[in-house]
């Protein structure tokens, strides 16, 4: 089964209901505050999270993929096929710095492998509190793996059932995980019937609700009018959810016709075979009882105070806080803060939440709330007025106490332009400590100039309030701009290419090694006479990027306000322009090498295909367009006795080494078919010289030497794809051929020979996976797709050949993201010699 993002929304049956019911389980089991479940998805080596249950899905974003390389414990449980047991944040920092530098938090947490006997679906994972060593959490291990094994079982079962793979490659499902402790009066269950309106209610619910005993009620308004008459409409909108596929609503709060507190809770039908909105939804009413006494005299608080359950989603909040919050009760209650809330949906924010949820110390800080209104005489200097916040942890909420922040203005002074400050008394979030060492870890997946300017743009400015950035870089000793936002248009147009003998702060910088700090624009202009501004108020820093000692470019900082920079700022963004220097440094010498490859990959590559006058061919090569390495890939037409060797291949990885390899591995196949050898002999040979080079890498291969003349072909193939063959009245087959493991890893590989028979007119296509491989989509619904567009194309005419190896490339032409090479050969047999021939 493959979830795609488009039905993400709807799928709570089958796939969906065994990964929230084996989370659920898994998190009971540990005592943990969160956990989920990781799947393989349609991308090779990536791995997707598809169940998020206990914690809020975007706050947890950078975590939604993961590539099964990276140095984290759910890699590592996938990959190796083993428990990840990390039970504190100490051993965590040890064994997995870059994830522990992302939730620096104070949690342990476990990883199981998902399997069945040799099929690895994905990873179970549980947050849970710290432990003091891995001996604690045994009993923990043998049900969480016990847990895994279960699941494994039933996704075997559902994928040979329903799909040939479960894959998963939309975003999480958020989950609230089932209460530590239930509300002790139990009213009730009850089921509606979406169809016929049918609501069945237990005898002892009707009781309670004043209706019949035992009898159904045959229209589900009355029946939510009788649970609580001036809520009647939100237990309907919550009951239609349910019907039509959401995960499990928010539990309700609603008062009875007496002003009694009751809970309802509903849960939807899982079952994928029964179409939404058709399955009854089931539900329980509860009486909340000690906890309707707290909420009275939570309204009764001087201080505002709200609670969150463990998606962030408001269920309490008493009169105050909804003033200070300026939102009615209404609208806060069943949102998500930052949903309702939007001055408070920001990454410092972010933080604070993420401690509280994954630490058992509370959290304090200050937020700056804007202005009411434009020119409010009562906010503060900075735009707004200050809040206190404060987070207490609990087993399914989060308590919230909110009060103004008096006298926080003059400790804003400093900053401006934060809008977020940490509260000195009690614990508070570490995370803005960690911007250096998360910016390292962002920057170490970027690989072009490009990219490592967007990743500064995205973590560099959100964690100083900057709004304006320019990154330049030297060239021949000229800065040349290579990356800019939030300038006025053309303003920086006069500073492209200025020589280091200029008299400007963003060459100084560089020259001089030290970073230049400018509180305000009068400052800037007062140490730079003439300089050209493009804003008359604001702040400036200018950063060198310098890396090995050698000089890279120039970063340029910009603040809307006038601000000062503490000396804590100034150290740490002069470390971050130390890992901005390196990462471009780093990325300018990829481009290098990844030019280098091109250019010996085209010089490895045919220019011209040999020819036949019975036979054309057609060949086309495309580089994958994710990073600038190329790839292995190569196509070739031999001349070998009487006939033609067609041939196609694939070197694994990227880069110059797959590329040289591939050049050996070409001279060599070409060697062989010009001495006329079988294929068998051709692929033995070839499979010998590849495990002598001992380059580590395998490569794959289909060799078809063909005598034009009479048609008969004779093929052997080393773990490549098969090849089509279309039929001169337009059928159109894959090619069955038997096949040798990829060349490079057993010398003793036997590769036999099949033969084949093309007519005249026929056209044989051969092809590398990266034509019909796409992130999300089963390879063999890519070759189908193939063989169909072959069939479509035709019957070529003379020399037109060409025309249809552009027309099944030109859809992964235009494609920006291809991730692999694409490497296509076509021939067709003809029955009478081409011109010229």
């Amino acid at each position: 089964m493959t979830v795609s993002a488009e039905g993400a929304e709807r799928t709570p049956g089958g796939l969906a209901a065994l990964l929230i019911d084996a989370s659920a389980e898994a998190i009971s089991a540990a005592a943990g505050h969160a956990g989920g479940v990781y799947l393989r998805s349609g991308t090779p080596g990536l791995l997707r999270l598809a169940v998020l249950e206990g914690l809020p899905g975007p706050l947890f974003r950078p975590w939604w993929r993961l590539h099964v390389d990276r140095p984290f414990p759910v890699a590592d449980a996938f990959r190796l096929g083993v428990e990840v047991v990390l039970p504190n944040a100490t051993e965590t920092m040890r064994r997995y710095p870059q994830f522990a530098a992302g939730l620096p938090f104070q949690f342990g947490s476990l990883y199981v492998p998902v399997t069945c006997g040799s099929s690895v679906f994905g990873v179970l994972t549980v947050l849970r509190p710290s432990a003091s060593d891995a001996t604690e959490l045994l009993p923990v291990r043998e049900r969480m793996a016990q847990v895994a094994k279960e699941l494994g079982s039933a996704l075997r079962i559902l994928e040979d059932a329903q799909a040939p793979g479960v894959l998963w490659d939309a975003g999480p499902l958020s989950v609230r995980p089932p209460a530590r402790r239930r509300p002790s009066g139990y009213l009730g269950r009850f089921a509606w019937d979406p169809v016929s309106g049918v609501v069945r209610a237990e005898e002892r619910l009707n009781v309670a609700l004043g209706t019949v005993p035992g009898e159904a009620h045959d229209n589900v308004a009355a029946f939510a009018r009788a649970v609580a008459p001036g809520d009647s409409d939100r237990i309907l909108a919550a009951l239609r959810e349910a019907a039509g596929g959401r995960p499990p609503a928010l539990p309700l709060y609603v008062r009875a016709a007496n002003g009694a507190l009751r809970l309802v809770e509903v849960w939807g039908p899982y079952d994928d075979a029964v179409p939404f909105g058709t399955a009854p939804v089931r539900g329980v009413v509860l009486d909340p009882g000690e906890s309707a006494v707290a909420d009275v005299a939570a309204d009764l608080l001087p201080d505002g105070v709200f609670c969150l359950d463990r998606l962030g989603a408001v269920v309490y909040a008493n009169p105050h806080a909804a003033r200070l919050l300026r939102r009615s009760r209404t609208e806060l209650l069943g949102r998500t803060l930052w949903e309702t809330v939007p001055w408070l949906n920001q990454p410092a924010v972010e933080d604070h939440l993420r401690v509280a949820l994954l630490s058992p110390e509370p959290v304090h800080f200050h937020i700056l709330r804007p202005s009411a209104q434009k020119h409010d005489p009562s906010s503060s200097p900075f735009g707004g007025d200050w809040l206190q916040l404060s987070l207490y942890p609990g087993p399914d909420l989060l308590t919230c106490m909110i009060r103004p922040g008096h006298g926080v203005a003059e400790r804003a002074s400093d900053l401006p332009d934060a809008q977020v400050l940490a509260e000195p008394a009690g614990a508070s979030s570490l995370a803005p400590l960690y911007r250096p060492i998360v910016l390292a870890i962002a920057l170490t997946e970027a690989v072009t100039p490009r990219q490592v300017s967007a990743v500064v743009m995205r973590e560099l400015l959100p964690a100083f309030g900057g709004r304006r950035l320019a990154i330049y870089l030297l060239q021949e000793r000229h800065l040349h701009l290579a990356w800019e936002t939030g300038f006025p248009k053309g303003f920086l147009a006069p500073f492209e290419g200025v020589g280091l003998d200029e008299g400007l702060p963003g060459v100084e910088t560089l020259t001089t090694g030290r970073p230049l700090f400018f509180d305000s624009m009068q400052q800037l202009s007062d140490a730079y006479p003439g300089i050209a501004l493009d804003a008359t108020e604001g702040a400036r820093a200018f950063l060198p990027l310098i890396a090995s000692g050698r000089p890279v470019g120039s970063c340029i900082l910009g603040f809307d306000r006038p601000r000062s920079f503490s000396s804590e700022e100034r150290a740490v963004l002069t470390a971050m322009a130390g890992l901005i220097a390196h990462a471009l440094e780093k990325a300018q010498r990829y481009e290098s090498e990844a030019a280098l490859a091109r250019g010996l990959q085209q010089a490895l590559l045919p220019r011209r295909l040999s020819e036949h006058p019975l036979l054309e061919t057609a060949g086309r090569y495309l580089p994958g367009t994710q990073g600038m390495e190329v790839g292995g890939d190569w196509y070739d037409v031999v001349p070998s006795g009487d006939g033609l060797a067609l041939v196609i291949g694939d070197v694994q990885g990227h880069g110059v080494q797959a590329a040289a390899t591939m050049g050996q591995l070409r001279s060599a196949v070409r060697a062989f078919a010009l001495g006329d050898r079988p294929p068998d002999e051709v692929m033995s040979g070839t499979n010998h010289l590849l495990i002598d080079l001992d380059t580590g890498l395998f490569a794959s291969c289909c060799y078809i030497r063909l005598d034009p003349a009479t048609g008969v072909a004779q093929a052997a193939v080393a773990g490549h794809p098969r090849p089509l063959l279309r039929r001169r009245d337009g059928r159109t087959r894959l090619v069955d051929l038997p096949g040798g493991v990829v060349l490079g890893v057993d010398q003793q590989a036997q590769y036999p020979v099949a033969e084949l028979l093309m007519e005249p007119g026929a056209v044989l296509a051969l092809y590398t996976d990266g034509l019909v491989e796409r992130p999300g989509v089963d390879i063999d619904d890519g070759i189908s797709a193939l063989r169909v567009a072959l069939a479509k194309a035709g019957t070529p005419g003379a020399g037109s050949l060409a025309s249809v190896a552009d027309r099944l490339t030109a859809t992964a032409r235009h494609m920006t993201d291809r991730p692999d090479d694409i490497a296509l050969l076509l021939a067709t047999r003809r029955s009478t010699p081409l011109r010229g021939k």
